[in-house]
């Protein structure tokens, strides 16, 4: 990056002017109108939903959702004709149950826990019949879970990977849901990175990694061992993938880009024919909807802008386009479905929509639909705002699918074309190897809702637009990558969405790291920035990553570069933030969580320590019981707190006061809680309030 042209204060000159900047009144007050906008409390988004999450028993005798319990998400499960008869059948008190299913058995419910944020996910079962008595199928230190495959057929086992014998590879058990009991199946000494199973349980295919990064579909060979049946090279890994077999066995399904930019879906059968059954030139193939009894894919969904449903069953695309003319323009998508297949559970959001499920009810002629509830109905009537998919051009051609969320003071007629400019947050996604995608998103509207306009860009290396623009992100950590998402950020100040001195950067896990780069590369592109759980030093990143990571290295080695080579070191080096830190002369807030497998504490204490040593302000806002990311409500609303002040002084929106918005988190400020304002006072009564 060319040098910048003026000159550069001194450390001592640069931290007073900083803290006399965050102390000053703000440069770009809000408009009128703005303030005449109904201020969403942020309890309405960002603490627990009322209820989400809602699953059909494979009998359709019950339906399940997460809701609070004592103020902690929990499974809750009512008769399906009588939800109102629910009750809560697990006690956790702690993180809360993010994740659950229905096994086979019946009347019993899986869900994975990990402790703190640590991501040892341990797989747990609970029966509807002794609600809170929950059992942990994976009992063992340091170990976690993976579930491989439920059976319809066989609904008193199930297949689950654990990684207690050896860290980085999951051998595999049949565990007796009555019981607990495992049994080993298979011992992984072949680095098998995932496994295929049937309806009978039984292993038909794996998949390994090679040490070069290719990929590798297996078959036993019948002595005990493996043979190679199919082979993805390493430019195909992101976008081609083996997903599953039909019940019977007789298909594999496989998303597959090899010979193409875009991932189609195939299916092979039991004589290894292939067979076409989607693509899209300009997006993979995406999610898919299967019968509940033969696996069979019936429908699927290509994602460019915004989610496209195309159904292979007749019957199946009926349902879909009764559904979406029944419900609206925003998402439709099926959560659940009843072995039977007369009852699913249907979401339906948009933007300004937070989601609301139902239940569908399919008979041979008729059908019938009943609201069953809306996740945050605290959000009812409040201002929310549409989301805009647009494309932007990046400088050498490439099209960044991206999306636009305008303040109602921007844009009073809705019709997403500013008619004045406002401060931007420039919101970038993690992964890298993910995307953004249309809808309600908390952080949208919560930026809109203050005054700001936010932008969240698929910047190459995204994944969901092909094989070459997932490529194109090879080796452009802070480079190309960035690249991208500085023009994107030129390409809203040129529409008039802000003005080029009042945009800020801000995001988690590699959106964090994007953060550290904007302000340590390219500073003068803003105005100040937000990182969450993101990295300073890829060097130690790379050395520290979890160990259940080791068939995922060799995708992370060549990507962004290796650390086991001279070179790939000067490359790790060169994109580092922690290495530019004399560089940032903006404001800076960082979150991490202490208990972090992916992005360790570390990544954030050299970057902070390094700052101090150079007396350059920032405020580090630090969580003892959190991971990658902050999943308690209590800490994500804390953590938002700050930010929303934070985000105050440099940009000049409203804020909320952070008032009683840290009540039962972990909070602590191991530096800067002065350079926020109103922090260290709401710290002090915190500190009180736990103390009693």
């Amino acid at each position: 990056m060319p040098a910048r042209p003026h000159r550069r204060p001194s450390p001592a000159g640069l931290a007073l002017a900083l803290l006399a900047a965050l102390a000053a009144a703000p440069a770009f007050a809000a408009a009128p109108a703005a303030s005449e906008v109904e201020l969403i409390p942020r309890s309405a988004l960002f603490g627990n939903p009322e209820r989400s999450n809602a699953q059909l028993s494979p009998d359709g005798r019950y339906l399940s959702w997460l809701a609070p319990l004592r103020g902690v998400m929990n499974v809750w499960v009512a008769p399906v004709d009588d939800p109102a008869q629910a009750r809560a059948v697990t006690d956790d008190g702690a993180r809360g149950i993010r994740n659950y299913v229905w096994s086979y058995r019946s009347g019993t419910l899986l869900y994975l826990r990990d402790s703190g944020g640590d991501e040892n996910f341990h797989l747990y079962a609970v029966d509807v019949a002794q609600p809170g008595a929950a059992r942990d199928l994976t009992a063992y230190p340091k170990t976690r879970a993976n579930l491989v495959r439920l059976a319809h057929r066989h609904p008193e086992r199930i297949l689950v990977g654990m990684n207690d014998r050896d860290a980085k590879w999951h051998d595999l058990y049949e565990v007796d849901l009555a019981s607990g009991a495992r049994k080993l199946v298979l011992e992984n000494k072949d680095r098998l990175s995932g496994y295929l199973a049937d309806g009978d349980l039984k292993i038909g295919r794996a998949t390994r990694t090679r040490e070069d990064g290719n990929g590798e579909l297996l078959a036993a060979d019948g002595r005990g061992g493996w043979k190679v049946v199919d082979t993805i090279p390493f430019e195909d890994s992101q976008t081609t993938e083996y997903e599953g077999y039909s019940d019977d066995g007789h298909t594999l399904y496989l998303t597959d880009a090899r010979g193409r930019d875009t991932a189609a879906l195939y299916a092979i059968d039991a004589d290894g024919k292939k067979s076409l059954l989607l693509e899209d030139a300009r997006a993979d193939v995406g999610a898919r909807l299967s019968d509940p009894v033969s696996d069979k894919v019936q429908a699927a969904s290509v994602y460019y802008l915004r989610q496209q449903w195309k159904a292979l069953d007749p019957a199946i695309g009926q349902d879909l386009q009764w559904l979406q003319k029944k419900l609206g323009d925003g998402e439709v998508s099926v959560a659940s479905r009843s072995l039977d297949d007369r009852a699913w559970v249907v979401n339906y959001s948009a933007a300004e929509k937070p989601g609301a499920t139902y239940l569908f009810r399919r008979g041979e002629n008729e059908r019938a639909l009943t609201r069953l509830f809306s996740s945050r109905p605290a959000l009812d009537g409040k201002p929310l705002v549409p989301m805009w998919p647009v494309e932007i051009p990046a400088r050498d051609g490439k099209t960044l699918v991206s999306y636009l969320t305008l303040p109602k003071s921007a844009d009073p007629n809705g019709d997403g074309k500013p008619d004045k400019p406002v401060p931007l947050v420039l919101f970038v996604h993690g992964g890298p190897w993910a995307r953004d995608y249309y809808g309600y998103h908390p952080y949208a509207q919560w930026l809109a809702n203050r005054g700001y306009a936010s932008l969240r860009v698929n910047y190459r290396g995204s994944t969901g637009f092909g094989k070459a623009f997932v490529n194109a992100g090879d080796g452009e950590w802070a480079g190309k990558m960035h690249d991208d998402l500085i023009d994107a950020a030129g390409w809203a100040v040129q529409r008039g969405v802000s003005k080029k001195e009042d945009v800020a950067i801000m995001g988690g896990s590699y959106g964090g790291y994007a953060t550290l780069v904007g302000l340590t590369f390219t500073p003068e592109a803003f105005k100040c920035g937000v990182d969450i759980v993101g990295p300073s030093n890829l060097e130690t990143l790379l050395k520290t990553i979890p160990p259940y990571w080791a068939s995922l290295f060799e995708q992370f080695a060549r990507r962004m570069g290796d650390p086991r080579t001279e070179a790939g070191r000067k490359q790790l080096a060169a994109r580092s933030p922690i290495t530019r830190v004399d560089q940032i002369d903006k404001p800076l807030l960082i979150g991490q969580g202490a208990n972090d497998p992916r992005v360790n504490q570390a990544e954030s204490d050299q970057i902070v320590e390094a700052m101090r040593k150079k007396n350059i302000p920032v405020t580090y806002v630090l969580f003892p019981d959190e991971g990658h990311g902050f999943a308690r409500p209590e800490n994500s609303m804390a953590f938002n707190a700050v930010a929303e002040g934070f985000l105050a002084q440099c940009l000049g929106g409203r804020a909320q006061p952070i008032g009683e918005d840290f009540k039962g988190s972990s909070i602590s400020v191991p530096a800067g809680a002065d350079g926020v304002k109103g922090l260290s006072e709401a710290l002090k009564t915190h500190t009180q309030e736990v103390k009693k």
